[in-house]
């Protein structure tokens, strides 16, 4: 396994259940060995469900199983494997994901369209039928787990496992819980999901009010990080609510819970973004990059992108270079509007630029030192409207060669 991140949280965080999921994980030996890489989330007859899928256009056999799943809304079980992809598999694909649905449904009593997968790894390899068969069983009767032992499943070049937990409170004593997994390291770019991720709630929230909260919280969330600006063939996320909260459904955003539970949701969805960050291939530092003075939210959103994808930007952050000019570059590339002449930007607290020229008071000492930390921003007011977002990212280091120079050896 790989060294730990230097930007890993110190531990894994303590989650409370989450009323009618049950998880499992076991070693199936589909890539790896000696650690678990197949995990089982089960939840209970009435769940519902919405699910945020990748824009790739080679998307991996899971996700076309999910997508054609998805519109009955209903759940009773989530999938996942590391190490394979599923993905580029053609006919052999399709049907390990059908016989994976199958097997599940069979063991817990249930329809095979409300199983849902995810598989994560190499592409364009297919899986082990044998391992898979062998393995589905003994996974449905193994001995319940914990989050991070879940978490931990489901990793591939992941150096840490990713868990979050919120607990949810509103009017008329509602009371319940989001917790989330994810994995993801490297290819990582925002595109719908950008990674695998697996959120539970135990309020009760009707199909079409779960879609609508899980959209908008991955627009604020996964869709705003970026490692490689690569996006994978795999991306799922996935939000399921068991109802065993006790609380009168939530419809949409008139309903009492609704403000409640978006808030813990996107709490939850922010933190796993941000962990998986954290843990960008190789990376020694996390960096948010905030737009100001774009002509709308959309552009900053494009233009802090280009600044967070920029190979230049990233490796100078890696050096702890205060080379400005990079994003100059990555801002006039960006293809959205900005005034030369009125461009400002900020390493950290220190302000670099205004009115388009160096500042005769920059220093490029003060801004050194504040890339030699581990957080770092850069702030950049483009200087033709009002609008304005934030996207993190880390820098690009030799660490991230090394990893996918040897992927699969």
């Amino acid at each position: 396994m790989a060294t730990t991140s230097p930007l890993a949280p110190d531990r894994f965080p303590e989650l409370p259940e989450v009323a009618g999921v049950r998880l499992a994980a076991i070693e199936a030996g589909l890539r790896y060995r000696n650690r678990a890489d197949l995990m089982l989330a089960r939840v209970p007859a009435g769940t519902t469900v919405a699910g945020v899928f990748t824009r790739s256009q080679c998307p991996s056999a899971p996700v076309d199983w999910c997508r054609r799943i998805l519109p009955a809304g209903r759940a009773r079980a989530v999938v996942c494997n590391a190490g394979n992809a599923n993905a580029f598999t053609g006919r052999a694909g399709e049907t390990a994901a059908r016989l994976t649905a199958q097997t599940i449904a069979r063991a817990l009593g249930c329809s095979a369209d409300e199983v849902y997968l995810a598989s994560t790894g190499v592409i364009g390899e297919t899986l082990d039928e044998t391992a898979r068969a062998e393995a589905l069983p003994v996974l449905a009767e193994a001995d319940p787990a914990g989050w991070e032992e879940a978490a931990d499943a489901i990793r591939t070049t992941d150096t840490f496992a990713k868990g979050s937990g919120r607990a949810v409170t509103g009017p008329g004593g509602l009371a319940g819980t989001v917790v989330g997994i994810a994995k993801g390291s490297g290819m990582i770019a925002p595109d719908m999901a950008t990674m695998l991720g697996f959120v539970f709630t135990d309020l009760s929230v009707s199909g079409p009010a779960l879609q609508q909260a899980l959209s908008a919280s991955v627009a604020a969330s996964y869709n705003r990080i970026t490692v490689d600006s690569d996006t994978s063939t795999s991306d799922t996320v996935l939000l399921l609510a068991t109802g065993r909260a006790g609380n009168p459904p939530i419809e949409g955003p008139s309903s009492p819970g609704w403000g409640g539970f978006v808030e813990a949701l996107d709490a939850v969805n922010l933190d796993l973004a941000h962990q998986i960050v954290r843990d960008g291939e190789g990376a020694t530092k996390f960096v948010e990059v905030a737009v100001l003075g774009a002509v709308d939210d959309d552009s900053a959103r494009t233009i802090a992108l280009a600044i967070g994808n920029s190979p230049l930007v990233k490796t100078a952050l890696a050096a702890e270079d205060a080379n400005w000019g990079r994003v100059v570059m990555a801002v006039g590339k960006s293809g959205q509007p900005a005034d030369r002449d009125r461009l400002a930007i900020w390493i950290g607290p220190e302000q670099v630029t205004e009115a388009g020229v160096a500042l005769e008071s920059y220093s490029e000492e003060r801004a050194t030192e504040h890339l030699r930390g581990d957080e770092v921003t850069i702030t950049v007011d483009v200087g033709v409207g009002e609008g304005q977002a934030s996207i993190w990212t880390c820098d690009l280091t030799h660490g991230y060669i090394e990893i996918n120079a040897g992927y699969r050896s």
